[in-house]
C-alpha cells in the first residue's frame, strides 16, 4: 500500500512538473516574441566561437554587429567587422552573404547554409530573428533551466531541435529576462559548432543599408564559398 501511495506521489508530482516547465516555455516565448516585435535595429559587440570537432581545434573572433530583423518587406540584414584575431567583413542579407578578407585580397561570396567559412555564423544570428510562431513550427523548443553567461547575466537556456532535414542537428538560445537572446550556439551534423556572444548592446539605433555594403576593390573576383 505504502509502495502505491509513493508511486502515485511521484506521478502527481511530475506531472506538476511538467506542467510547471510548459508554463514557464510559454513564457519565455512570449517574452521572445514581444522582444521581437518590439527590435528595429541592433548593434553590439560580438565574440564567435568556432569548433572544429575532427581536429579538436577553437577558434575565437572578436569584432561589432550590426542587424536589422527581418520584415513582411525586407529580409535580414547583418553585418560582421571583425577584428582580432584578423581583419575581415562579411555582409549577409536573407540567406546571402559576402565575404571580405583584406589581408589576402579575397572575396566569397554564396548562401549561409552551405557556408564552409566565417559565413557561417549567420545560421546562429538567424535564431535572433524568429518569432514565437516560427520556432514552434519548425523546432521543438525545450528549455533546459537558468544559466548565467559570460557577462553575469542570468538567462533561460532553450535547445531547438529542427523538427525538418537540416544542415545542423541542434540550436541552443540562451535568452534574458526581456526576452532577448544575448547567446546562440549551432550545432552542425559533424559535431562542429558556432557559438555567438552579444555584449555592449545598443537597441534601435539608426541604421540604412548603406551602412551593411561590403566595399571591396573591383579588381578582385568574388569566389563562391
Amino acid at each position: 500500500m505504502k509502495v502505491k501511495w509513493l508511486y502515485s506521489l511521484t506521478l502527481i508530482l511530475l506531472f506538476a512538473f511538467e506542467a510547471s516547465g510548459q508554463l514557464l516555455l510559454n513564457e519565455i516565448l512570449k517574452r521572445m516574441d514581444q522582444h521581437h516585435k518590439a527590435l528595429t535595429s541592433l548593434q553590439a559587440s560580438v565574440t564567435m566561437e568556432k569548433y572544429n570537432a575532427q581536429l579538436d581545434e577553437r577558434d575565437i573572433f572578436e569584432g561589432v554587429v550590426k542587424y536589422l530583423p527581418k520584415t513582411g518587406r525586407r529580409s535580414m540584414y547583418v553585418r560582421l567587422d571583425w577584428t582580432k584575431p584578423v581583419v575581415e567583413q562579411i555582409a549577409i542579407i536573407g540567406n546571402a552573404y559576402t565575404l571580405y578578407r583584406p589581408r589576402l585580397n579575397q572575396v566569397y561570396v554564396g548562401k549561409t547554409d552551405e557556408a564552409k567559412n566565417n559565413a557561417k555564423v549567420g545560421n546562429a544570428l538567424a535564431f535572433m530573428n524568429m518569432s514565437r510562431q516560427e520556432l514552434k513550427e519548425n523546432y521543438t523548443v525545450n528549455y533546459l533551466g537558468k544559466e548565467k553567461i559570460r557577462d553575469g547575466v542570468e538567462t533561460w537556456y532553450l535547445e531547438l531541435i529542427p523538427k525538418r532535414s537540416s544542415s545542423y542537428r541542434a540550436a541552443y538560445l540562451w535568452v534574458d529576462v526581456d526576452g532577448m537572446p544575448r547567446q546562440a550556439r549551432v550545432v552542425e551534423n559533424n559535431g562542429d559548432t558556432t557559438t555567438i556572444f552579444l555584449y555592449n548592446i545598443q537597441k534601435n539605433v539608426t541604421l540604412r543599408g548603406s551602412d551593411f555594403e561590403i566595399k571591396y576593390p573591383s579588381n578582385i573576383k568574388p569566389i563562391r564559398g
